[in-house]
């Protein structure tokens, strides 16, 4: 009996869904519908509380599965998604760097850059400039 009980409990604990010959668990299952809703949502301020609600799931759980699965935080992923937007729009359009930043869902442009610092290592503005000296060097384009 000893070896029913435990194929019960691992089964219990590893909910798997056969997928493209590859076993998912519950927990990366959790994991990836949080980072779409975070991608879907990332303009938007940051809520453990709505997120975990339209996942159906308790807010600590979410944060332990979340950093165990991907190394970092649910705030932090959400930061670098906000980054990801502000960098296209930085490079795709004329907006301003507080316009971008106001986009990308930041509520100041002091935070915004911060942040933004914090994620790329630079600043917007020097993103801003390092990326169209790149293109200037690479395409021969001028400024």
């Amino acid at each position: 009996m000893p070896c029913s009980k435990n194929i019960l409990t691992v089964s219990i604990f590893y909910i798997h869904v056969k997928r493209g010959g590859w076993l998912i668990t519950a927990g990366e299952r959790l994991t990836q519908s949080a980072k779409a809703y975070i991608e879907a949502h990332c303009e938007e301020k940051f809520s453990l509380q709505v997120i975990s609600n339209a996942l159906f799931v308790n807010g600590s759980y979410l944060l332990r599965t979340f950093k165990a699965h991907t190394g970092q935080t649910l705030l932090s992923y959400h930061n670098v998604m906000r980054c990801e937007k502000a960098k296209k729009l930085l490079l795709g359009s004329e907006c301003t760097v507080s316009e971008a930043g106001e986009e990308a869902g930041f509520s100041s442009s002091a935070h915004f850059s911060h942040v933004f610092k914090k994620v790329t290592g630079m600043t917007p503005t020097q993103y801003r400039k390092s990326e169209v000296q790149s293109l200037v060097l690479e395409y021969g384009m001028e400024e």
